[in-house]
This record gives C-alpha cells, structure tokens and sequence, in this order.
C-alpha cells in the first residue's frame, strides 16, 4: 500500500535535486569556445605576417614617399622633405607620363588579345588531338611556360641579334621582305614593340591554354552531340556551346592578363631598355628610370602609386563583371 506513495515521493525527490542542480553554476573548467575563435587567427598569422611585411608595409612606404623629395641622399643618409602634391602635379604635367600611359595601354590590349586568342586556339587543339600528340603539345608548352624570364629574353636577344640572328636569316630566306640580316629590333620603335609582343605572348600562351583545355573538358559531350545533330557547324558549336561554358574561365584570364601585361617590365628592359629614345617605354620602365636610373625616388614612387590605382580600376571592371555573372572566384 506504502508503494505508489513512496515512488511520488522519490520522483519529487529527484526533480527538486534536478531543479536545485539548475541553479548551480556550470563547470567552473574554461570554456573551449574562446580559444576556437583564437585557432583560425593564429593558424594565419604567419601568412598576415608575410603579407604585412612584403606587401602592406612597402605599399605604405611607398605611398609615403611619393609625398617626398627622396632621392639618392635619401638612400645614404635616410634624410628626406616632405613635398605635398608636387610629384603628382609634376609627372601629370610631364608629357611623358601621357606618352607612356599610351604605350602601356595600347600595348597591354595588344598582348592580352593576342595571348587569349591563340590560348583559346590552342586549347580547342587540344581537345581535337589524339593522346600522344595532346601529351607532346602538353609538354612543350609547359616548357615554355616554365622557362625563366631572363633566360628567355636573351634567347630572343639571340634570336634577332643582327648579323646572326636566325630569325633575321629566316626572314632573308623567305625573299619576301628582301636582305633583313644586319636589321637591328631593338633600334627600331615597332620592331622593337613587334619583338617584345611575340616574346610576351609566347610566354603567356601556355598558361591561357591549359587553363582553357581544362575548362573546356568540363563540357559535357551530349550538347555538342545534340548540337551536331540539330545541323550546327564546328564554328556555331563552339559560340553557342563552348564559349558559355569557358566564359567565367576567359574573364579570370583576362583579368590576370591584364595585370601581369600592365605590369611588364622584364621583358621590355632585357630586349629594348625603352628605346630608341624611350618609344618602347611603358609606365614600368619610366618608373625604373626615375627611381633608381635618376634617383628621383619620390617622383618615382608617385608614378608608381599612380600606376597601381589605374591597374585596380581597369581590372575593377572585369571582376564587377565576374560578379554580376553569379560564378564563385
């Protein structure tokens, strides 16, 4: 009879220690969830550390001289005056800045199309070989791609050194253009800038048509096939099927594109230095020169600073665009 009693009585027992365990404060041992938040932060430290140090800080720097009169008694003795706007109002009113900005803009959309153009020939290419000669081209363009900039450069000096050039031989042979074998590239404007265009291209040809083979992989063979049928030539198959596909792909190239051909410098130097008389002399090789060949390293460091905000303008289109397309970057 003492039963049904007792167990009301040790089920209230057991909710008055449960409610009474409620109140008590939680476990006093530290929470883990802090030191969750600190984890990511200090697995990217050393990264944010490398970056400050390489990137972050040498931008401020520079940004900081380009309001100075640093030259090279700066690089002796660190003294420096501050200058205000002068650089800027000085290299806006230099015609030369305008010839150069002219020359670095004309001649970036000429190496980006002309990369991007026969990237994409060549990836089409390599869809439409066989295995052996897919690995043949494969392998060949890597090598071109892997080859060091210096190293290239005095290849192609080799190349259309007058005299002995085989390039100049070549073109002898060929009657067409008649004796070019004593011609000189780089002593001339648009040889120079024609030279300096097949070397830059050549070397961004590969990277662009990997990338777009990849891309164009991903493709899945029943819309060529039900295109085929429904009576599309090659040519509409590949507007109307393989350029959507690739689309995202090309605007990223493009923008990478953009800023490493804004940013040549190597190449234009090894082949030309500028000239003659500065004609092949893009934003990079004036700013070199008035850096550290006049050591006007405030002026230099305004052209840069100049430089660096119209690349992020020009290539803030493209990725507005990538944007608005819906595709992850």
């Amino acid at each position: 009879m003492n039963t049904p009693t007792a167990a009301v009585t040790a089920g209230e027992d057991a909710a008055a220690v449960a409610l009474d365990a409620s109140r008590q404060p939680r476990d006093s041992r530290p929470s883990r969830r802090p030191r969750r938040r600190i984890a990511p932060w200090v697995m990217l430290s050393p990264a944010a550390l490398v970056m400050t140090a390489l990137t972050i800080v040498p931008i401020g720097l520079l940004v900081l001289f380009s309001f100075t009169d640093a030259n090279a008694r700066t690089v002796v003795t660190g003294a420096y005056d501050s200058v205000g706007l002068a650089n800027y109002a000085k290299i806006f009113g230099d015609p030369e800045f305008w010839a150069s900005l002219w020359r670095t803009l004309w001649f970036t959309v000429a190496m980006v199309l002309g990369s991007v153009v026969i990237g994409m020939i060549l990836a089409n290419l390599l869809t439409r070989l066989g295995t052996a000669m897919r690995y043949v081209l494969t392998i060949a363009l890597i090598f071109a791609w892997a080859m060091p900039t210096v190293a290239s450069s005095q290849v192609w000096n080799w190349l259309f050194q007058p005299g002995y050039g085989v390039m100049n031989w070549l073109l002898t042979q060929l009657r067409v253009f008649g004796d070019v074998t004593q011609t000189d590239w780089s002593a001339n404007t648009w040889l120079g800038f024609l030279c300096i265009w097949l070397l830059i291209v050549w070397q961004a040809v590969p990277f662009i048509a990997l990338t777009v083979y990849a891309a164009q992989t991903q493709v899945d063979p029943a819309y060529y096939e039900a295109a085929r049928l429904d009576g599309a030539s090659e040519w509409r198959v590949y507007r109307a099927v393989t350029l959507p596909f690739i689309a995202p792909s090309l605007i990223l190239i493009t923008i990478l594109s953009v800023i490493w051909d804004f940013n040549v410098f190597n190449q234009i130097w090894l082949v030309t230095e500028g000239g003659p008389d500065n004609t092949t002399a893009t934003l990079g090789v004036w700013t070199f020169k008035t850096a550290f060949v006049s050591f006007k390293i405030g002026t230099g460091a305004a052209i840069s600073v100049v430089t660096t905000v119209l690349l992020l303008i020009i290539t803030g289109f493209y990725i507005r665009r990538l944007l608005r397309s819906g595709e992850d970057l």
